[in-house]
């Protein structure tokens, strides 16, 4: 296996363990919803084997996100980055949402001078 295709199975894994862990599900609960057992959660979410194109629109749906957004966790990307933090916004109300892109444009411009 090439070194890039095993990191790209620890990144989707560690992708599903986190959206799982946000998800308040626990390996056995995620098995169950899938229908497969414990250790193929485990060895998915450790990046030993990789879910199928299906399986990934499956979790996907369970997680409400993406399919991409379990394939880009780590993408230095902008289009991506930007999409994860579209991601974090929705958790927020209107006024954290503010409070956040003030800081935002308030570090950036510290940073331009």
């Amino acid at each position: 296996m090439l070194e890039k295709d095993a990191q790209l199975m620890k990144t989707i894994g560690r992708a599903i363990a986190k959206y799982r862990q946000a998800s308040n599900l626990t390996q056995a609960e995620l098995a169950e919803i899938l229908g497969m057992s414990n250790d193929a959660v485990s060895r998915m979410e450790r990046g030993k084997i990789v879910p199928s194109i299906l399986r990934l629109f499956e979790l996907s749906e369970i997680f409400h996100c993406e399919a991409a957004d379990l394939l880009t966790e780590t993408s230095n990307r902008s289009t991506d980055q930007a999409r994860k933090l579209e991601i974090l916004f929705d958790n927020l109300t209107s006024a954290e949402r503010s409070e956040l892109v003030d800081l935002l444009e308030k570090m950036v411009r510290w940073k331009n001078m």
